[in-house]
């Protein structure tokens, strides 16, 4: 088969003919129709995550259609989604429902050969494969396997999301902009913070009022932007992009017992949090790590409604050689907004 690989940290990515994937009794292989680009595959081309194996095959954001399964035949040709987080299914976490935090998890893209491919292994099969409605087409599916799975989670899952809660989003790339798109259906009102027009505007159409801001914006600064809008804070602050300055603007733009998700990952471990704020109004400080297979047909159900319209999000596909040179190119500036897909059969 065709796929995208790299032989080592920040090198060439090329295309390669490589040995079709072999499921053991407990797998399925999956024919992808649709994968997404996504930020997290560049951190792990520049060799930002140390659980990636080299030779790596990127792609971790997928849909598309079973072409085996030994011990679930009855899968066979069923279109469906993957979770980013292959859960193992046994493990305590597992067992109670948490596989989206499995502590024997495994991620396409990063400790597997990943989606940017014509074909994927997907370890524990019955366990992490997602079958989706015939309504919900190729574009939308492929947005749902890691942005917006990890928009709801952190939304639903982790921060208990009420109708008409205050919610700011910082960041308005692919997560931010499900997260957007999530809270407008709830009727929360939202807030998006990024440097960027283009997501901005995509922010406005999707129901949030925006604030621009500078490379060089102090976060305190944009806290009180924040507070112009909203004076008495937010209910919910969340950092989608994995930034000091954005999570502690987060932070300080909450109101008392407000609660801050951070889902965006930061390049290193140093980030520091205004403590005193935190404990003076008992402000709460959550991590959410996509979403296990079993949540998603709660998901599912809003997108087959019309409620959510992940497909909106799309504004470009790509075949594998422009995907080899858009996940080099994503640390540039003038980011196209929105989220890019890729045809790897293409």
């Amino acid at each position: 088969m065709r796929a995208l690989r790299y032989d080592s940290f920040g090198g060439p990515v090329t295309i390669e003919t490589v040995p079709d994937p072999r499921p053991e009794p407990l797998d399925a292989i999956v024919k992808v129709s649709r994968t997404g680009l996504c930020r997290s595959d560049y951190r792990a081309w520049k060799g930002h995550d140390a659980d990636v194996v080299l030779p790596c095959i990127p792609g971790h954001e997928y849909a598309g259609t079973v072409v085996a399964a030994p011990t679930l035949p009855h899968l066979v040709g069923r279109r469906v989604v993957v979770p980013f987080v292959i859960a193992c299914g046994d493990c305590p976490e597992c067992q109670h429902g948490q596989g989206q935090v499995c502590r024997f998890q495994r991620q396409p893209g990063f400790t597997d050969p990943g989606s940017f491919a014509e074909f994927v292994l997907v370890p524990r099969a019955r366990t992490n494969l997602v079958p989706l409605p015939d309504s919900v087409g190729d574009d939308a599916a492929a947005s749902l396997g890691c942005r917006f799975a990890t928009a709801w989670r952190a939304l639903v899952g982790v921060a208990r999301i009420q109708q008409g809660d205050s919610v700011v989003v910082f960041g308005a790339g692919g997560v931010g902009l499900a997260a957007i798109m999530i809270a407008s259906a709830m009727d929360a009102q939202v807030v998006a913070v990024d440097i960027s027009d283009d997501a901005l505007a995509l922010a406005d159409r999707f129901g949030a009022q925006v604030i621009p801001v500078g490379a060089r914006n102090r976060p305190q600064d944009i806290a009180a932007q924040v507070r112009e809008i909203l004076p008495d804070g937010a209910a919910i602050g969340i950092d989608a992009v994995g930034s000091p300055t954005l999570a502690t603007a987060s932070v300080l733009s909450l109101r008392r017992r407000g609660r801050h998700v951070q889902v965006g990952l930061m390049d290193g471990d140093s980030s520091t949090l205004p403590i005193g704020d935190i404990v003076a109004r008992e402000l709460t400080v959550l991590g959410s790590h996509g979403m296990a297979a079993s949540d998603y047909p709660e998901l599912l159900r809003h997108v087959e409604a019309g409620r959510l319209e992940p497909q909106l999000l799309v504004t470009a596909t790509v075949g594998l050689a422009g995907a080899a040179s858009a996940l080099v190119g994503m640390g540039g500036s003038g980011q196209p907004s929105g989220i890019r897909l890729v045809d790897p059969q293409s």
